[in-house]
């Protein structure tokens, strides 16, 4: 396909310029997928599709003035139009369900319905954070089996299963360092950060009340060990890598970056957002690292986005274990497991920081990953992993003779592979590719991210795309970057075929239009 038609396609009336209306004639319909007015538009004022008695008693005095002047201001819709709508909008929305995310850094695979059939059983669904101990044994028990296995896998000492985030226990992990020095009686100021881990590191190192100074990556697009090892100090708290970095790499020298680093007495903490490469293959612990995150729904298939609930477990080291924070579950000496409380934490856990939560982690998604492990096994979760790196490296290797490649010479790549838009022609760029992608229906890729990369284009295929999928992601690439260099000048309004065009991505950020305003606050 070297061109597009897109005659007789109209854009909605929302993102049509001034002197760019299409002839009325033109409805925007296009087969089964239609276009429609928003739904406050579709409605009629008086019209609802539920009758709702007048209500018997009048409203209480106490509740008198918060009651309404007038009607809510709500889309009155049949019942049919109503279903119709949000049919229509979830046709028009892309799932993993239809085909990949090819997100790079963000791990969108394949969540197995089994997992999902497990958290809804009940005890675990309707499980209450305020329920007796005795009530919820059950719960306690996964909690304490997916903790155990995460010990294992990684080859640490204890964890804090509390943390609702990578980034939140990123921020428990830098606040067990800062107890552990606080104990030893030191004030260290400074986290080391490489350009090449992942955004949140520094940010939380600076929430956490750290100076952050950034180390370089070298030309291979790994950490820098010699600038590393100046910048070593009796100041410094710690490091926080990536690993595999952000440019789908594995870093080879973070036992001896570890070691340099505990040397001066920092602490290693490791960003594990891209566990789920190594997983079964090398345990950090055993590679010097002191604390690191586990995103749930990267390496062990819990649902990722929409706001939450995430779940980010933070494994430690001996020398960390003991800040742990508060609660978390142990076994005891009669084999039964106990909730670990300040009320009941005793001797031994007299030095936890505290807590992150109210109470004890998202439930949901400790059932999931455990029954994803449970489902694997200990082989099969390594056999994830290296089917994810071999995917990766598949990508990779079909598409460096058409796509700039800046680290294709470093090795093989990890979870991910990288491109940038160095290669393209002038006036071609990343957005016009990831925007070309959607009209060959897929998702677009993770674009300009890595920083260090011009112009990134950050795909990570998972473990979950068989072959022939990986195949047709891989031609339509190859069609766009032939397209690139053809200079399509439809690439540069592209997506076509997608239910709106293309945005100005500086005004939707900047001047977002999130409210719809009827004509008379117009």
């Amino acid at each position: 396909m070297s061109g597009v038609n897109t005659a007789g396609w109209r854009p909605s009336m929302n993102e049509v310029a001034p002197g760019d209306m299409a002839p009325a004639t033109q409805s925007g319909d296009r087969a089964l997928m239609l276009e429609e007015a928003l739904i406050f538009e579709l409605g009629c004022e008086g019209q609802t599709g539920v009758d709702i008695e007048a209500p018997s008693k009048a409203v209480s005095p106490a509740l008198s003035k918060f009651r309404r002047k007038a009607a809510p201001a709500l889309p009155g819709l049949s019942e049919p139009e109503a279903v119709r709508h949000y049919t229509r909008l979830s046709r028009q929305n892309y799932g993993i369900d239809l085909g990949p995310f090819p997100l790079g850094s963000c791990t969108m695979k394949h969540n197995p319905r089994l997992n999902e059939k497990m958290a809804r059983l009940p005890g675990f669904a309707d499980v209450h954070p305020l329920q007796p101990q005795k009530t919820v044994e059950g719960a306690l028990e996964v909690i304490e089996q997916l903790a155990d296995w995460l010990m294992k896998l990684t080859g640490m000492a204890s964890v804090a299963m509390s943390p609702k985030a990578g980034a939140h226990g990123e921020l428990c992990g830098l606040l067990c360092i800062r107890a552990a020095l606080d104990a030893r009686g030191e004030s260290r100021e400074i986290v080391l950060v490489p350009e090449s881990a992942h955004g949140t590191n520094p940010a939380t190192a600076a929430f956490a009340g750290f100076k952050v100074q950034a180390i370089p990556a070298t030309p291979e697009g790994r950490v820098d060990l010699e600038a590393l090892k100046e910048k070593l100090g009796p100041d410094v708290a710690g490091v926080m890598i990536t690993n595999p970095n952000t440019c789908g790499l594995f870093e080879p020298d973070l036992k001896e970056i570890a070691d340099a680093v505990h040397e001066v007495g920092g602490y290693v903490y490791c960003d594990g957002a891209n566990f789920n490469a190594i997983v079964g293959r090398v345990r950090p612990g055993d590679l010097g690292v002191d604390a690191m995150h586990i995103n749930l729904h990267k390496t062990f298939s819990t649902p990722h986005g929409g706001g939450g609930p995430g779940a980010g477990p933070v494994v430690l080291s001996e020398a960390l274990a003991p800040y742990a924070p508060l609660p978390f579950v142990t076994r005891g000496e009669d084999g039964e497991v106990h909730l670990v409380e300040e009320e009941n934490r005793g001797e031994g856990h007299e030095r936890a920081f505290g807590r992150m939560v109210a109470f004890h982690g998202q439930m949901g998604m400790f059932t999931r990953a455990l029954a994803y492990i449970l489902s694997h096994g200990a082989d099969g979760l390594k056999q994830v992993s290296e089917d994810a790196v071999l995917n990766a490296n598949y990508i990779l290797r079909s598409l460096e003779d058409v796509l700039e490649a800046p680290f294709g010479k470093s090795g093989p790549c990890m979870h991910e592979a990288l491109f940038s838009d160095a290669g393209l022609p002038e006036g071609i760029s990343t957005l016009d590719i990831a925007k070309g992608l959607i009209d060959e229906g897929f998702h677009p890729m993770t674009v300009y991210f890595p920083l260090v990369v011009k112009g990134a284009m950050l795909i990570e295929p998972t473990e979950t795309e068989s072959k022939q999928g990986l195949d047709r992601f891989i031609a339509s690439m190859r069609n766009l970057a032939q397209r690139a260099q053809e200079q399509d000048e439809s690439l540069h309004t592209a997506p076509h075929f997608a239910p709106r065009r293309r945005l100005d991505e500086t005004r939707a950020a900047r001047k977002p239009v999130l409210v719809w305003k009827g004509d008379e606050a117009a």
